[in-house]
């Protein structure tokens, strides 16, 4: 299990990572707000817009403002 930066230092296990995916579509929106009724949602965006939902196996969902290619990169090299 290695840490992966989300940005602005924020960490997320590899391993517990199930997808990374784009927010823009109607069933991503629909999968966040569910989250954040749920209080599943886990913003770590500081502010910024989201660029990138991650879904974890503990079924949270991340907002990050990192690109998804950029996060899935960070993942293939261990970063």
């Amino acid at each position: 299990m290695k840490p992966v930066n989300i940005g602005f230092n924020n960490m997320v296990m590899d391993e517990r990572i199930v997808a990374i995916i784009n927010p823009d579509s109607a069933p991503s929106r629909r999968l966040r707000e569910e989250a954040k009724l749920e209080n599943r949602l886990i913003d770590a965006t500081l502010g910024k817009k989201t660029k990138t939902l991650i879904i974890t196996d503990s079924n949270h969902v991340i907002m990050s403002a990192i690109n998804p290619e950029t996060i899935s990169l960070r993942i293939g090299k261990g970063e």
